[in-house]
């Protein structure tokens, strides 16, 4: 008899596109997210968006700001969470991260942002960056790099380097 053994891919639903264009990332941290019934639901059908959010540290928790979870319309109206759609929810991660997380926030000034948010297995997890803005003349390096090496990569297929 054979057991099949099933190996889960991480299915990406969001990505934070700003993240790495407005920012330096210096370490990612995966965390989970408390969530309830009816936002699991809207994050499975992709209706999340975490392009303005942003992560901040309360009485020794990370909890996740601005991230839009637009409820489905199958969903029971009763309850009130119309008007909470846009709701703080709570990140868990150990104990270390969280304390690693808030000496380098106070130390080095970083900022934590969602860089992207994917299922594994059957929990929701959350990409988090420790990270540090850039500049505006940093954005243009950057910029003049990945053309400079957009044409080397041409001029090394013409001549086969």
């Amino acid at each position: 008899m054979l057991i099949k053994k099933k190996y889960y891919q991480k299915k990406i639903i969001s990505v934070n596109k700003k993240a790495k264009h407005n920012f330096f990332i210096k370490k990612i941290f995966t965390a989970g997210i408390s969530l309830k019934g009816w936002e699991v639901k809207s994050i499975r059908k992709g209706k999340i968006n975490i392009s303005n959010s942003y992560v901040l540290l309360r009485s020794c928790e990370l909890f996740l700001f601005n991230c839009e979870i637009q409820p489905l319309k199958t969903t029971n109206v009763s309850f009130s969470f119309i008007n909470n759609f846009n709701r703080n929810r709570k990140l868990l991660l150990l104990r270390k991260e969280i304390d690693f997380i808030s000496s380098e926030m106070k130390k080095f000034r970083y900022t934590v942002i969602p860089i992207s948010i994917f299922w594994k297995k059957s929990f929701c997890k959350l990409k988090i960056g420790l990270a540090i803005g850039k500049k505006l003349y940093d954005k243009r390096k950057e910029k003049k790099n990945k053309v400079l090496k957009r044409e080397l990569s041409r001029i090394s297929k013409k001549f086969k380097i």
